[in-house]
């Protein structure tokens, strides 16, 4: 919407320019108006207009597109939790080529959710699965893979220090 908005105002800066040098010209072919006349106009009602609205519309579409850019980032992260959740266990792998993202950029999306408060679950890093659990089993002191004690790793992060898992927890 915004890059819509910003190129309306750009366009209608630039015809506002364009009419005015057009008004402006035919005076001074007609010899109603001087040179300098015709210059200080259209910069006064011409181009004073065109910089504002040019502005105001360059601002805005340049607004637009990194709210673009940010709602993609959060419908991926949408994308992965409904994969997640749907399928109970989805393996990075397949995370990484169905949402076409690094692994990196997996684990940081997690990472997000996790702290957003939206994905509580665990991942196996040596068979590099995902597994979406209810916070209820997710919350006890044992580890949901191998039974042991785990140990808090970070905020909503908890890890088990026997078979490597990381738990995600909602804060």
């Amino acid at each position: 919407m915004g890059r819509v908005l910003g190129i309306i105002l750009i366009a209608v800066g630039v015809g506002i320019c364009a009419l005015v040098s057009l008004f402006l010209g035919s005076g001074l072919i007609t010899n109603q108006l001087t040179l300098a006349g015709a210059v200080l106009g259209v910069a006064l009602f011409g181009g004073v207009p065109l910089i504002l609205l040019g502005g105001v519309g360059g601002f805005i579409f340049m607004r637009g597109r990194a709210e673009e850019k940010e709602l993609a980032e959060i419908r991926k992260k949408e994308r992965l939790l409904g994969m997640i959740s749907a399928q109970g266990q989805v393996s990075l792998g397949s995370a990484m080529i169905e949402m076409k993202m690094t692994r990196d950029e997996v684990q940081n999306a997690i990472y997000d959710l996790v702290n957003q408060g939206l994905f509580a679950g665990y991942i196996d890093w040596t068979t590099q699965t995902f597994y979406s659990k209810d916070a209820a089993q997710v919350g006890s002191t044992k580890c949901p893979n191998c039974g042991g004690v785990r140990e808090v790793a970070g905020k909503g992060i908890v890890r088990c220090p026997y078979c490597g898992v990381t738990l995600f927890i909602p804060a």
